[in-house]
């Protein structure tokens, strides 16, 4: 079963691919935290908004390339390709940080890669208001995060509500982080784990 958690910055991705690596003795794939970009980024968006992408995309082609080689291995991923493209990208390009050039050039490389690669068999939205973000971003304490914008994060979440609601088209699993906390609540990790019974069964 190929598992990925999808959802904003601070939702939570991260830990809850750790709990559900353990439960299933899982093969777990992170995203990138040490992107050499991302410091430059939050320091000025407009000057390394694409090459923050390119290298991400290029990170998750990377992983997708030894997803393959796993040879039918559970697997849960954090963050997926089409968040992205259809998120962070399409985001930036919408407020002039990355041009309609090199947002093509980006898109090109994504559509070829999204042919090539399996979709998840299951995509865990983790859905949180911005408060729930901003004081889990605080939190962890990464230091270019801190200055993150509210505005930036809620474009984020609207953008995360059309894709899920009006463009991706596979199984979804939504889960409230704002209601249901599974860091501190082992019974809404009991939950999520008999919902994905329910959706592998269903495969």
């Amino acid at each position: 079963m190929y598992v990925a958690i999808a959802g904003n910055i601070g939702s939570g991705k991260t830990t809850l691919t750790e709990i559900l690596t353990r439960r299933y003795g899982a093969k777990a794939y992170y995203e990138e935290s040490d992107n050499p970009y991302l410091g430059d980024f939050y320091e000025d968006m407009s000057r390394w908004a694409f090459q923050l992408q390119i290298s991400f995309l290029g990170s998750r082609i990377e992983q997708t390339l030894d997803m393959l080689r796993s040879g039918g291995k559970d697997i849960f991923q954090d963050r997926t390709i089409y968040e992205d493209a259809h998120i962070f990208a399409d985001n930036l390009h919408r407020m002039g940080l990355i041009s309609s050039r090199d947002f093509a050039t980006y898109m090109k490389i994504f559509d070829l890669t999204t042919t090539l690669i399996p979709e998840p068999d299951v995509l865990i939205y983790l859905r949180a208001s911005i408060p729930t973000l901003v004081t889990q971003i605080k939190r962890r304490g990464r230091a270019y995060e801190m200055n993150i914008d509210e505005g930036y994060l809620q474009r984020l979440n609207d953008k995360y509500e059309h894709w899920i609601n009006n463009i991706y088209k596979g199984r979804v699993l939504i889960i409230d982080k704002d209601v249901d906390d599974f860091v501190a609540d082992e019974s809404v990790v009991d939950r999520i784990c008999e919902q994905l019974d329910q959706l592998a069964a269903e495969l």
